[in-house]
């Protein structure tokens, strides 16, 4: 049958386009056919959803997730559909599922990302049937998909498939022409199947997993801009998308992704590049960002845009176990030792150790994303119920030691049995008006899919909805609400070239019902809830009770009242393959 949606209050996705109470009726194949008010649907035979009260949205885009291996386990991508994610962008961050192994897909994925590489590998090693591009959008397309699915092509799957493992993780070690034609003809390959670009990473933190290259950097990381040059190139002529992440220790390199960009006396590059955010260790990265993505696209004719998480960026920690402490040179070595924990902790005793991890996380100057500072570390689980509640800076003084004392000592103890939080990014919310209004920027990045109990950031689109409303009624609106939807919805589906993010007539019915009096249930607290399909693996998600009433992809309903339709992700199919549209 038709469905026709009544008495909801209509965001089509345009920014400009005013919020009025509209009917939709979508016809059987799942498109709309036509928006209008009430009297325009009088005669119509269809199955009727009365919304009074409700916003119909479209459905929310998230451009940068790690789902490639749960997407095999799980096609319905549960903790983002719920919160109204329908479209997804996989392959970020230089690591892709296509053209390896799967031991070194594996070990390129799983410790830079905290996915579980007991399941990761088995995983792959079962499902994995294709080597190519073509032949892996065949494989998901026949999957049970709950929502839309673009990709990027990793520059780390490529670089390592053309040079082999060992020569991609060599220091000083160039690809040969041969070998930079083979790359070359990879990301053509994945450009011909729809991929939407290639992603590459500079940041040194981003380590290999496995005993064979433990702690080797990923591939990426090894290749010069010169050996890229071809690669961005036919980015360029196929209007494609650069996604990258800079040093984030010397930051330096961020000159390389705005200049790619530049289109002075040539074609602009669209290049987005991880993360601008209101770092509490560094106040003064985001207004330097700020400045020089304005300059490079209004001065340099680029088309370049950071990504922004758009709500306090918490993470959580269990002992050391986290990409944050591959930051600094001590936390660095902490993290090689995971496997060998008395190799670890007698380097901890170590009294010249303990020196050095006390002036590195002091330095006031140096690059930092991590704070470093722990008396905003505050312990929420640890087999000393009395150190819960407290901060690490707390506990040292009741013990009259000194902090960093104190947290490796309980480092020692505790191992991972200790668990502890802090926020880096995003606390001052008299920052969230320039940052949600500043044009250069795309709203997302939550990681989704990756980093499993360290953060989650499933629901960050409902969490934008509610700071932007409450701006709205305490009388100083950030912005307002129809360009706040915009920007979670129309324009990055625009900005990436993907047939999303929009409600017109025409259009496959991907949307969202919000219940705005239910905003109170947007909270910045975490669950633990297991992945079924990982052997009940454990990670942290977000819950809002009744802030999304309903969730539709290709017009057919997903998740309502809380509820998944029986046999979501199993059987029927609802979402898509999405490939970039062709421009001329």
């Amino acid at each position: 049958m038709s469905t026709l949606i009544k008495n909801g209050l209509f965001f089509s996705g345009m920014p400009d386009e005013k919020a009025i109470k509209q009917d939709i009726l979508i016809d059987d194949s799942g498109r709309i056919q036509e928006i209008g008010d009430s009297n325009s649907f009088s005669d119509v035979d269809a199955e009727i959803i009365d919304v009074e009260g409700k916003w119909i949205v479209p459905g929310f885009v998230d451009s940068h997730t790690h789902y490639d291996a749960e997407i095999l386990a799980s096609p319905g991508l549960k903790e983002s559909a719920r919160h109204g994610v329908t479209s997804i962008i996989l392959g970020s961050c230089s690591v892709s599922a296509i053209f390896n192994s799967p031991e070194d897909t594996a070990d390129s994925f799983t410790r830079v990302e905290a996915i579980p590489r007991e399941i990761m590998l088995p995983l792959l090693e079962n499902e994995k049937t294709w080597n190519s591009p073509k032949e892996w959008k065949a494989y998901i397309n026949k999957l049970p998909l709950g929502i839309n699915v673009a990709s990027f092509i990793g520059h780390s799957d490529i670089r390592m498939k053309a040079l082999g493992i060992k020569r991609s993780l060599t220091d000083n070690v160039s690809a040969t022409k041969a070998e930079e034609d083979a790359m070359l003809n990879m990301l053509n390959e994945a450009l011909d199947a729809g991929f939407i670009g290639l992603s590459t990473m500079d940041n040194p933190w981003d380590k290999m997993d496995g005993d064979r290259y433990w702690s080797h950097k990923t591939p990426s990381f090894y290749s010069s801009w010169k050996e890229r040059k071809s690669l961005i190139e036919l980015l360029r002529k196929r209007d494609a998308v650069l996604q990258g992440a800079p040093n984030l220790v010397t930051r330096v390199n961020t000159l390389n992704y705005m200049l790619s960009s530049s289109g002075i006396f040539r074609k602009p590059l669209k290049t987005t590049m991880i993360a601008m955010m209101d770092l509490i260790g560094d106040r003064y990265i985001y207004p330097l960002i700020a400045i020089a993505s304005r300059s490079i696209n209004d001065l340099g004719n680029a088309n370049f845009r950071m990504q922004s998480p758009p709500c306090p960026f918490t993470v959580y920690y269990d002992g050391v176990d986290s990409v944050m402490f591959e930051e600094f040179p001590s936390g660095e070595a902490l993290r090689h030792l995971a496997k060998e924990l008395d190799q670890r902790n007698e380097l901890i005793t170590d009294t010249n150790f303990r020196d050095n991890f006390k002036k590195e996380i002091k330095k006031k100057f140096a690059p930092k994303v991590w704070h470093k500072d722990l008396s905003k570390a505050v312990i929420i689980d640890c087999p000393d119920e009395s150190l819960i509640g407290k901060n690490f800076y707390e506990i040292a003084e009741e013990k009259n030691s000194h902090p960093v004392d104190v947290f490796l000592d309980t480092i020692i103890k505790y191992d991972k049995k200790i668990r502890w939080t802090t926020t880096i990014a995003n606390d001052r919310k008299e920052k969230y008006k320039s940052l949600y209004n500043f044009p250069y920027n795309l709203i997302s990045f939550s990681d989704a899919g990756a980093h499993l109990n360290n953060m989650a950031f499933y629901n960050f689109p409902l969490k934008m909805m509610k700071i932007v409303q409450e701006s709205i009624d305490n009388g100083n609106p950030i912005m307002t609400m129809e360009k706040c939807i915009w920007r979670l919805t129309k324009e990055q589906g625009d900005w990436f070239n993907l047939d999303c993010g929009h409600l017109a007539k025409g259009k496959l019915a991907d949307l969202v019902l919000i219940d705005p009096e239910k905003f109170k249930n947007i909270t910045e607290n975490v669950e633990i809830a297991p992945i079924q399909e990982f052997d009940n693996y454990d990670r942290l998600v977000n819950r809002n009770e009744g802030v999304v009433s309903l969730v539709m992809v290709g017009g057919k309903r997903i998740f309502e009242n809380e509820n998944f339709v029986p046999d979501y992700g199993k059987s029927k199919k609802y979402g898509r393959f999405l490939e970039k549209i062709a421009t001329n």
